[in-house]
């Protein structure tokens, strides 16, 4: 996570007066935690699966990375242990890595990996982590493939499992942060990027320096192996400077409204213009992509534990995302932007329909804390599944289901922790939560009526002597109204806009700020009106 200078000085909250409908949920879902003694925290790891059982590969045994290069992403907390569990059972067993040859040490102790299981072989590609072949750290330019069986076995036999580890080496996926799925028989390497250096949020030019270059991209490829030899077939890849410029995000299996596997890309950091996530998504098929400009996801804008479930009688396809990171958090029906990024307790869907349309909707329940960041839901082996990982929602027979687990990620004591993060405020999570879905359901859950507006309003800063800007967008050309008052009624600005062209627009005004100061943003148009509510720290 970057943040810009001016964000030290930015709009800390911004609340949206959104009017808020609720729908009779398709189902809900409860967490229920669950204890397993010797468990350490980690969080942005990787896993496989095998009867039942968990393998959990690399990732980070502390929490958010701290701002000092020093400290960031230092040695102390790599993952060094191939870790089991048995969720069922309640066991753990572990093995240390160091019998592996360096080359795959080293990728295996990085963070945020990705990674796909196809069989009995779980696929690791990139991560960020230090190589002590290069003495720095990097992004690997390695595919590891795994025998999951093989190996779960041989850490509770507390025997060797070397020569269940290949690797090959490919620059296609030098990457971390992106996310791999498969579509049919094609794999897809979507997003990411490739950081070589120490982490600085200063940029790459101050202290030791990094070099940072964002994929762009949709990398396509077929993989062929025999269990012995690993053959990678590289098919044309799509790129896409201004939409397919995000990393740390949710790629998610999807079955598209033709019945059709796709996937999903939502959300994401960084804009090119900004250090702010994107509200848009990119929607993947076999043929190519979509970019969904007529959808905002406003909650859950980092990776995330999240569920894909599907609804082949009503053609309705459901994501749910818990936790994380975020621009946007619901605070009593009001939507709070916030342009640090907080840390959020948010549990929302997405919801496709038949037609292809997206909208958000937050349920009732929360995360237990600021928690969610960097874990995973790790979904029951036997559940009735697409052939993409996808639930079928049509075929669970009962009315309350034990669908997965949520597993690890950061647990920060506070929503805003970055600027004063000294490696105290927070921590990998060791919990476990179990994830029950209820078929029957009294309880509704709140459409978020931004997700599907055409006005698309962000307020942030231009500069630190008290100038913002207002983006909008217009739908058609029209004349709007802008009003802009204290919390105490005092009028700062109201104006009329005559005949603003459809696209993107801008409004910038410069306030005389007192610290805290609240203002009350109005527009309106012919068809549609947005009021918020800003709070600006000098």
């Amino acid at each position: 996570m970057t943040y810009s200078i001016n964000q030290l000085f930015c709009i800390l909250g911004l609340l949206i007066s959104i009017n808020t409908s609720s729908q009779t949920a398709p189902f809900n879902i409860s967490l229920e935690p669950i204890i397993i003694q010797g468990i350490d925290g980690l969080q942005s790891y990787a896993f496989g699966q095998y009867d039942g059982k968990w393998l959990i590969i690399g990732g980070r045994t502390d929490g958010l990375h701290r701002k000092q290069p020093f400290a960031s992403f230092d040695i102390e907390g790599h993952n060094s242990q191939l870790i089991v569990i048995d969720p069922i059972s309640k066991q753990k067993w572990s093995a240390s890595i160091s019998s592996l040859s360096q080359n795959i040490q080293d990728q295996l102790k990085s963070t945020n990996m990705e990674f796909y299981q196809k069989g009995n072989y779980l696929y690791l590609l990139g991560g960020y982590g230090y190589s002590s072949i290069a003495d720095d750290h990097t992004t690997f330019n390695k595919l590891t493939a795994i025998d999951v069986p093989s190996t779960i076995n041989a850490i509770i036999s507390n025997s060797g499992f070397e020569s269940y580890f290949r690797q090959i080496t490919d620059d296609q996926f030098q990457v971390t942060g992106g996310r791999l799925e498969k579509i049919n028989n094609t794999f897809y390497l979507v997003g990411g990027q490739k950081f070589i250096g120490r982490y600085n949020p200063m940029g790459p030019n101050h202290g030791p320096g990094f070099e940072q270059e964002y994929s762009n991209q949709i990398r396509k490829f077929n993989l062929f192996d025999d269990g012995t030899t690993i053959t990678i077939k590289h098919l044309p890849a799509f790129t896409d400077e201004t939409n397919l410029h995000r990393r740390d995000y949710n790629l998610s299996a999807q079955i598209m409204p033709d019945g059709q596997e796709g996937l999903t890309a939502f959300s994401g950091v960084f804009q090119v213009n900004m250090d702010l996530p994107y509200l848009n998504c990119v929607n993947i098929d076999s043929n190519g992509y979509n970019v969904n400009n007529e959808f905002s996801q406003y909650y859950n804008h980092y990776h995330c534990a999240h569920l894909a479930i599907y609804s082949a009688s009503k053609n309705e396809m459901n994501t749910v995302f818990f936790g994380g990171i975020a621009q946007y958090y619901d605070k009593s029906g009001l939507l709070v932007q916030d342009n640090n990024v907080p840390f959020v307790k948010t549990i929302a869907r997405v919801s496709r329909d038949a037609k292809g349309k997206m909208a958000e909707y937050k349920l009732t329940v929360e995360m237990p804390d600021f928690l969610g960041a960097g874990s995973e839901f790790i979904p029951i082996d036997n559940l009735p599944k697409y052939s993409n990982g996808v639930i079928k929602m049509d075929d669970l027979t009962s009315d309350s289901t034990i669908v997965g687990y949520i597993f690890g990620g950061i647990s920060s004591s506070a929503a805003n922790i970055f600027w004063i993060n000294d490696g105290n405020q927070s921590n990998a999570s060791s919990q476990i939560y179990k994830v029950l879905l209820y078929k029957t359901s009294i309880l509704q859950h709140s459409l978020n009526e931004q997700s599907i507006g055409t006005l698309k309003i962000m307020a942030y800063p231009v500069t630190n002597e008290g100038n913002f800007v207002v983006k909008y967008n217009l739908i058609k050309p029209t004349n709007v109204k802008l009003s802009i008052y204290t919390s105490k009624g005092k009028k700062i600005e109201d104006i009329i806009m005559k005949n603003k062209p459809s696209g993107e627009n801008f409004y910038k005004k410069k306030l005389k700020i007192t610290d805290n100061e609240e203002y009350i943003l109005s527009i309106e148009t012919e068809y549609e009106k947005a009021k918020q509510k800003i709070l600006i720290e000098q």
